[in-house]
């Protein structure tokens, strides 16, 4: 059951309000992966991975059915993260195109999206699932969640997230219609479908294949399932 401090507890906003594999298992111990190697992010679960300038993270759509919610933060200073509410203004759309930098809260690039091979519906409105949201979709039990998964993926290699930015929400379709309303629906994008975005600035990516199974964002399923990235030079 959810204890009946929760709103209260933990005070900051860095701590997990649960916790899953994700704490246990980085790719590596302080985040650096081998270039090339492709990893796979289990459903339900996040990864956290460290960039150098001009690096690029290719983040795939393995089923093709599953939303990544993703995020960056500055390795000099996490206080610096990519910022929706700036990037939005420095690109000038809701969803980035293939050449759009990508601002951090402090307006400075630190990612270009450099490739898109999916139809390129993205989301950059909603923010990361946390406890709160299930419970307000009805659970009484711990779920699993993005944004505790930000919280353990940095944890996991010796990063902190300050806050849980709004996330880069890959292949999340979220329309926005005429009247201003939103409509939650399953993903466009195709099996092997990937992204490629470009390291700005030495950074830290994180990435949570999302644990969404009440509303239909992961497929008419409702089924998480795993996505996989790679690191290149």
């Amino acid at each position: 059951m959810i204890r009946a401090d929760i709103y209260d507890r933990p005070a900051d906003n860095a701590t997990p309000h649960g916790q899953n594999a994700t704490a246990t298992s980085p790719i590596s111990s302080d985040g650096r992966p081998e270039p090339g190697r492709a990893y796979t992010v289990p459903a339900r679960e996040g990864r956290a991975v460290r960039l150098k300038a001009g690096e690029t993270i290719t983040v795939v759509n393995t089923h093709g059915t599953q939303v990544c919610d993703l995020w960056a933060f500055a390795a000099a200073n996490p206080a610096e993260y990519l910022s929706w509410e700036h990037a939005r203004a420095g690109i000038g759309r809701i969803v980035p195109r293939v050449g759009d930098a990508l601002l951090t809260n402090r307006r400075r690039p630190i990612l270009t999206l450099v490739e898109d091979t999916s139809p390129g519906v993205h989301d950059t409105l909603i923010a990361a699932c946390d406890l709160f949201r299930y419970l307000g979709l009805g659970c009484t039990d711990y779920h699993d969640n993005c944004s505790d998964n930000l919280r353990m993926a940095m944890a996991a290699i010796g990063a902190r997230a300050p806050e849980v930015p709004q996330p880069f929400n890959l292949w999340m379709n979220i329309p926005v219609g005429a009247d201003a309303g939103i409509a939650w629906l399953p993903t466009v994008s195709r099996p092997g479908d990937r992204v490629v975005l470009r390291a700005e600035m030495d950074c830290i990516v994180a990435m949570s294949a999302c644990p969404q199974d009440m509303i239909p964002i992961n497929g008419a399923d409702m089924r998480p399932v795993a996505i996989a990235f790679s690191v290149s030079a």
